[in-house]
């Protein structure tokens, strides 16, 4: 979590503290956002992780903007390694497609990016504080946003009504005129270690196939495949599980993802438990099924290769006591 401080700003602090999309937009309206399919709207009383704005005057920030940029944009700050700006456009009709609504935005600078990473994926979420609740109000897609050289903005066109920042009744402007704006940022971080596995012959005759070892957490892991399925699985569906290199038994969160290499949306599916007693390990018997993978047209499978991503959410760990 960041630090917090409070900085001057003419007639507005800003300061670090601890709907849906509309299909019928404009072309430049599109040029501005990623549309997304899933945007779900939530209550919180947990502040904003990653910067947070507070207006003293809504109605003074907006007529100052007007004719110059139409937008206020915050000072760089930074989430998950990389350098970020907030942009808040408090205008009717600004940007183009807005339609009477506010409009949040992240920008990512550019000089975040390294030779080896050139894009990033994120996670953000969008939020404004409601003060008759005393809680704040929430806008996010489902999916994580990717951002890369030729795309370094992400928002929500349509975050609110510019009505109800112009009515203290409705709770998102109080203290005479102040109104406070936030944003979550949350990096998804590249697979550190992948395998790629192929055969040329016989695949049918291979009943499990078990990975090198890798470290997370301080732990050494495997992963281990059965290419046609295991159980009731068996014949239907792919079958995966997370395995323990030292053989411990505690308890285990993940999360197992087979890659889309279209790409389009992965599929994915989380475990949570004690190891079972088949595998000693934690895992899915139907992960994926079998046609899905042999379809060329879902992009599972590309070039002879289906690839595979575990996320460890998790762990317990026993420590000894001594008296």
């Amino acid at each position: 979590m960041e630090t917090e401080a409070v900085i001057e700003a003419g007639l507005f602090d800003v300061g670090i503290l601890p709907c849906n999309f509309r299909s019928s937009v404009s072309d430049a309206a599109r040029n501005h956002q990623k549309l997304s399919t899933t945007v779900r709207e939530e209550t919180r009383t947990r502040p904003p992780i990653s910067y947070c704005v507070k207006f003293e005057s809504f109605a003074t920030m907006s007529k100052l903007v007007t004719g110059n940029g139409d937008k206020y944009e915050s000072r760089p700050f930074s989430a998950g390694g990389y350098n970020w700006t907030f942009l808040i456009y408090p205008n009717v009709n600004k940007p183009v497609g807005s339609g009477g609504y506010v409009s949040l935005y992240v920008k990512v600078d550019n000089s975040s990016f390294i030779a080896t990473q050139n894009e990033v994926y994120a996670w953000i979420k969008f939020l404004t504080y409601k003060s008759t609740t005393d809680t704040y109000h929430e806008l996010h897609a489902t999916e994580a946003q990717r951002f890369h050289l030729f795309k370094q903005e992400y928002g929500m066109l349509t975050f609110l009504e510019i009505g109800y920042y112009q009515n203290p009744a409705y709770g998102f402007i109080f203290n005479g005129g102040q109104s406070v704006f936030g944003v979550d940022i949350v990096v998804s971080k590249q697979s550190a270690t992948w395998e790629d596995v192929s055969y040329e012959e016989n695949i049918r005759n291979i009943a499990s196939y078990t990975s090198d070892t890798f470290s997370s957490g301080g732990r050494n892991w495997v992963l281990k495949v059965y290419p046609h399925g295991v159980g009731s699985a068996t014949g239907n569906s792919l079958s995966l599980y997370l395995l323990s290199a030292s053989n411990e038994k505690g308890y285990v969160k993940a999360k197992f993802r087979v890659i889309n290499q279209t790409p389009s949306n992965n599929v994915e599916k989380q475990v949570g438990g004690w190891p079972n007693a088949k595998e000693n390990g934690w895992g899915v018997d139907k992960l994926i099924p079998l046609a899905d993978i042999k379809d060329p047209s879902k992009g599972f499978l590309v070039k002879d290769t289906i690839r595979f991503e575990v996320e460890i959410l998790a762990f317990s760990r026993t420590d000894s006591i001594s008296n």
